[in-house]
């Protein structure tokens, strides 16, 4: 594995920045798809500009397993737990892995835990210096916590399946996202079980649509022989374009 950064002085910024800046996207249960949906948006993103992929899951097996990179070499999170100060942004850029033409920093699935809290911010700093785009794969935890990961979001997506569980893990997350973050959106999603309609979710969590999808039964399958969600043109691309022009 490459080494860590440490304590280095950046080089200059990437110049004019055009991009949609920093968006979170969290899941209002375990098994939502946010991180699928990060992914893609990310990807998305990345025809247009310089673009980051961020894992922020505190116990996942890194969102580098969902888009197909896991055996790329390149720094992950455990080798930046020395970075501190001011991260050379531009070397940093160059040593993350890559999935097409988006950089992509995640957790590692052989040497689990959180984001180094000591350098987390830092190291975002940097990432958010070279990628005017930057899609924030967020831990639950985290949003209820109150971090100050959140407030540097200028959006936040929810992503809500149609069902009871996930309709009240949208209200607990509610209050600290509408309290620190100016745009909070949802992506409903599917199927709903119960019946519940994409406009009534809305209205029961009380948060603006940016757009829904129905259930996309290819994606799993596409999820297990690899190469990540880049590639998708049912319901989870249409979803994922609409979000995108928001931000053009």
């Amino acid at each position: 594995m490459v080494g860590t950064l440490r304590d280095v002085r950046p080089r200059g910024s990437s110049g004019a920045r055009t991009g949609a800046g920093v968006v979170g996207v969290v899941g209002a249960r375990g098994g939502a798809g946010a991180s699928t949906f990060a992914a893609a948006l990310a990807h998305r993103f990345a025809q247009t500009g310089p673009t980051a992929l961020v894992d922020l899951e505190r116990a996942g097996g890194g969102i580098d397993v969902v888009v197909g990179i896991e055996s790329a070499g390149g720094l992950r999170w455990p080798d930046l737990v020395d970075a501190r100060g001011t991260v050379d942004a531009r070397e940093l850029a160059g040593l993350l892995p890559r999935w097409g033409g988006c950089a992509v920093l995640s957790a590692d699935r052989t040497r689990p835990g959180a984001p180094p809290p000591g350098a987390l911010l830092d190291v975002l700093a940097a990432v958010e210096e070279e990628h005017p785009s930057v899609v924030l794969d967020l831990d639950r935890c985290d949003v209820l916590d109150r971090g100050a990961v959140l407030a540097s979001c200028r959006t936040v997506l929810v992503v809500v399946p149609r069902d009871l569980r996930a309709v009240a893990g949208a209200l607990a997350l509610r209050p600290a996202l509408v309290e620190l973050v100016d745009d909070v959106r949802l992506v409903a999603r599917g199927p709903a079980p119960g019946g519940l309609g994409v406009l009534e979710l809305a209205h029961v969590v009380d948060l603006p649509l940016a757009a829904s999808m129905r259930h996309d039964r290819g994606l799993a399958a596409d999820a297990e022989r690899g190469g990540g969600p880049a590639a998708r043109r049912g319901a989870l691309g249409r979803a994922v374009t609409r979000v995108a022009r928001g931000f053009a």
